[in-house]
């Protein structure tokens, strides 16, 4: 009978000690998610930061170029009628 006490005795500490392990190996993988999620939504923020940014872009360029070409409009000679 003490044979079995012990031996179940034994096998409660091991339990308990692999719990323990688990419940810091759980913790130490919850603060890496954390620092993946928050990473993740940097990374969000920039993505969406650039795609405005390029939209700014192209829209300076179309302004550029539509205001070059009303220059260039303006440097023609008037046309020749055909009458």
């Amino acid at each position: 009978m003490w044979k079995k006490l012990l031996s179940l005795g034994a096998r409660f500490w091991r339990i308990a000690e692999e719990n323990e392990r688990n419940r810091t190996q759980l913790e130490a993988m919850q603060t890496e998610m954390q620092s993946m999620w928050r990473a993740m939504d940097a990374l969000a923020f920039e993505v969406q930061r650039l795609k405005e940014t390029d939209a700014h872009e192209r829209e300076k360029l179309v302004l550029r170029l539509e205001n070059e070409l009303l220059k260039f409009e303006r440097r023609l000679p008037p046309g020749k009628s055909k009458h």
